[in-house]
């Protein structure tokens, strides 16, 4: 389902629907791994909701991007932490917008350092189009129309709820 920019859909409702639509497709040893920042957020929502053995991956793909040189280090670089063995596991790999698919790419990257992943589904709370790569969520909250000029992004509160906000680019 498509929805239009001037309503954006209640995050944590779209996180409630996600782990409801993943659950029948987990299998045994599953694990999550969540991209900093949005993304990390929303895999520790889901993570409890899928009630996942393995525990909960974070990863920055910062010196993976493509435009690295471009756009430098981040004043917070975060540390990625994979607290299990990624060698033939089947993987959710979290983000919150997916756009271009530069960070998945780099994401995917990053992960084969790690080993080689028995399978990677993408979770993405709202896929907004515009890809540059040949990639696609095997699991998605919501299809947003986001304008030209402006960007779709999870915003985290001080209660730690989650809310998707436009913004100027």
């Amino acid at each position: 389902m498509s929805i239009p920019p001037h309503t954006l859909p209640d995050a944590e409702a779209l996180c409630v629907q996600l782990a409801a639509e993943l659950t029948p497709h987990l299998k045994p040893g599953a694990a999550m791994i969540g991209l900093y920042t949005g993304g990390a957020w929303l895999a520790e929502r889901l993570h409890p909701l899928l009630g996942l053995d393995t525990p909960l991956g974070l990863m920055d793909i910062a010196f993976y991007r493509d435009d690295y040189h471009k756009q430098g280090l981040h004043h917070d670089p975060k540390r990625t932490r994979i607290g299990f063995e990624v060698e033939g596991r089947d993987i959710l790999l979290v983000d919150d917008v997916l756009y271009t698919g530069r960070t998945v790419r780099a994401a995917m990257n990053e992960l084969f350092d790690y080993g080689r992943p028995a399978s990677i589904s993408l979770v993405v709370l709202a896929d907004r189009g515009g890809r540059e790569l040949p990639i696609c969520a095997r699991f998605c909250g919501a299809r947003i129309e986001v304008p030209e000029g402006r960007r779709l992004r999870l915003k985290k509160d001080a209660d730690g709820r989650l809310a998707l906000e436009m913004a100027d680019a």
